[in-house]
């Protein structure tokens, strides 16, 4: 007998850097600050929500676009926020996780030919979510070293068969966050198109020294063509739950739904009654700014006694650096002698780019215990 052969949706995936650095990391003992999860329990008292709502009996399926509680939640939340109204019925759902939400959003709207910008380094499910729903990934690089967005670049890739730009702020990988007149231009240079935008804000309350997080929620020619994607999983220190947030426009998310409803139709019960309890309080995310803040600090004044370079860590959980004064070795080559040698586990730059583009800097999570992060610097002070 012989497996019929198929033809690869797609062919250029394989093994992620991240399966690799990870089983890496655990074949040496190394400390890993690749992966971007937390090493730490999220708070009991949201645990206790969960198992409180099984057994009050929320076992069954929901409504499909999600809990009612959690979608009014979720609005009330950003119109407190970003002073934009979403109204829980017809604009908010709820997803399986930030990546499913990103999928659904491309499926519903780009047809086959159509082009989907992506500014690299990019996360990687992006790429392959666009090329999934027929569409044709166009590639801008932010620009180099400080990662910041090219206008020009961006409006010389927009054309006719433009139907999304996909953008993401606090930023993964560089831990860059876009200011407000980023945005504006954004919306200025979107005004006279009918290009959508998928906004990936899933880092949205790790933003740090005093800034804001400018959501495309708080532009009004941003706010009424996006797809606004959130992640509980970020912001409560449970990414295993994969439970996420779409704000759009009610005839964005008739769209939505038409595909949510066929790819997952709906995300777990107790879970979502369990979040909704626990929205009722806004100071664990208005509070994780400066919970990420006191890691970031604690790990880059560890830093300072290497010899890598540090970029900017304006939001997100990472630290970028530039390896330059430690090896002459490529990113990833770079990353495996870390982990191998040293007992420190890093992603390498190039895995975020469709070339591989390798500029000498490396990604690491300070999402850890302290105490994680401080065996980390110890190993990394050999440096």
């Amino acid at each position: 007998m012989t497996t019929p052969h198929i033809e690869s949706r797609l062919p250029q995936v394989g093994t992620t850097i991240f399966t690799v650095m990870s089983g890496l990391a655990a074949q040496h003992q190394a400390v890993n600050l690749g992966q971007g999860f937390p090493d730490f329990a999220c708070d009991p008292a949201l645990v206790d929500h969960v198992t409180q709502a099984m057994q009050h009996g929320h076992n069954q399926y929901p409504p499909m676009p999600g809990v009612p509680a959690l979608r009014q939640a979720v609005a009330k939340k950003i119109e407190a926020l970003h002073a934009r109204s979403y109204h829980p019925d017809t604009e908010i759902t709820i997803t399986a996780g930030a990546t499913q939400a990103i999928l659904t959003a491309l499926l519903a709207v780009v047809h086959p030919g159509d082009e989907v910008i992506v500014l690299e380094p990019c996360y990687d499910s992006y790429v392959p979510n666009i090329e999934l729903a027929g569409g044709v990934a166009v590639r801008v690089p932010l620009t180099p070293g400080s990662f910041r967005p090219d206008f020009t670049k961006i409006a010389a890739a927009l054309s006719p068969r433009t139907r999304a730009i996909v953008i993401n702020s606090p930023h993964n990988p560089s831990a860059t966050v876009w200011s407000r007149a980023d945005m504006q231009a954004l919306s200025d240079l979107l005004a006279p198109t009918q290009v959508l935008l998928i906004s990936d804000e899933v880092y949205e309350h790790m933003v740090f020294d005093g800034a804001q997080h400018e959501s495309a929620a708080r532009f009004a020619g941003l706010a009424e063509r996006a797809f606004i994607v959130s992640s509980f999983g970020k912001t409560f220190h449970v990414t295993g739950w994969k439970v996420g947030t779409v704000a759009a426009p009610a005839a964005l998310t008739a769209e939505f739904r038409k595909v949510h409803q066929f790819n997952v139709f709906t995300v777990s019960t107790p879970v979502q009654h369990a979040l909704a309890n626990y929205l009722a309080n806004p100071a664990p995310y208005l509070e994780l700014g400066g919970f990420y803040q006191h890691k970031r600090d604690l790990f880059r004044t560890g830093l300072q006694h290497t010899r890598f370079k540090l970029l900017p860590s304006e939001g997100s959980y990472f630290q970028c650096v530039d390896i330059s004064a430690v090896s002459n070795l490529g990113e990833a080559e770079f990353c495996k002698w870390l982990t191998t040698e040293i007992g420190v586990a890093a992603i390498p730059l190039s895995a975020f780019y469709g070339g591989g583009f390798d500029q000498g800097v490396v990604r690491f999570c300070f999402a850890k215990q302290d105490a994680t992060l401080q065996t980390a610097l110890e190993r990394l002070a050999r440096l």
